[in-house]
């Protein structure tokens, strides 16, 4: 089946949109096992440093895909999203 390319970017663009959250969570609950590793100490500056950044790359995907994404909310000029 052949699909137009600039639907088929949509469709993938939409769906990094909607599993960035989830991903952003699992990264952000990584320091909270940290603790549970033996012989693995990490400070607390080192987990800030890792949250802040972690934070930091959320924001710029957020960013880069709110841009790369079409306004018209799904529905372009190929008709309805399904």
């Amino acid at each position: 089946m052949f699909l137009e390319r600039r639907g088929y970017r949509r469709r993938r663009l939409t769906d990094a949109a909607r599993v960035l959250p989830v991903i952003g969570a699992l990264l952000l609950l990584m320091p909270l096992l940290w603790s549970l590793a033996p012989g693995r100490v990490i400070g607390t500056a080192g987990g800030g440093i890792y949250v802040f950044g972690v934070w930091a790359v959320l924001v710029i995907a957020a960013f880069v895909l709110s841009r790369r994404l079409p306004l018209s909310g799904g529905r372009g000029e190929d008709g309805p999203e399904r």
